[in-house]
């Protein structure tokens, strides 16, 4: 892999909107690891491992546990790998149902919340519209 192709943690941070203290506590957690690490020991990431992260941001709404992402992580890691014989595949097939499931409940929950801060919002702007100053007849 050509240096060029190796991203350190400060660029990977600004990549995806998460903090050094939060990509260097997903490393801690066993959710992504940096692919190499250089001479001075500084971690190296690769555009799999920013997707990676990208992936666990984005899982942030579902209000996972660690260990649930962890666990879903690693069934998405081995279905990616292919070769997985039936009752392997029937397990994963299994797990990333239930997630989905967990998923699905979740983003009707996101959305109800939406239409209520929405509703707020309307609200606010009719009371704000009935706090305008009457205009002043014209002469």
């Amino acid at each position: 892999m050509r240096d060029s192709e190796l991203m350190q943690i400060g660029e990977v941070a600004e990549r995806t909107c998460l903090s050094l203290r939060t990509i260097r506590y997903y490393e801690e957690v066993g959710l992504v690891v940096p692919s190499e690490r250089s001479q001075g020991r500084f971690r190296l990431y690769t555009e799999a491992d920013v997707r990676r992260l990208w992936l666990i941001r984005r899982l942030k709404p579902l209000e996972l546990s660690l260990d649930q992402i962890r666990d879903l992580l690693a069934a998405l890691d081995r279905a990616d790998a292919g070769n997985v014989d039936g009752d392997e595949a029937a397990v994963l097939r299994s797990t990333l149902t239930a997630f989905q499931t967990i998923a699905r409940v979740r983003c009707e929950s996101l959305r109800d919340q939406l239409v209520g801060a929405e509703e707020f919002a309307a609200a606010l702007a009719d009371r704000i519209d009935a706090l305008q100053p009457e205009a002043a007849p014209q002469p």
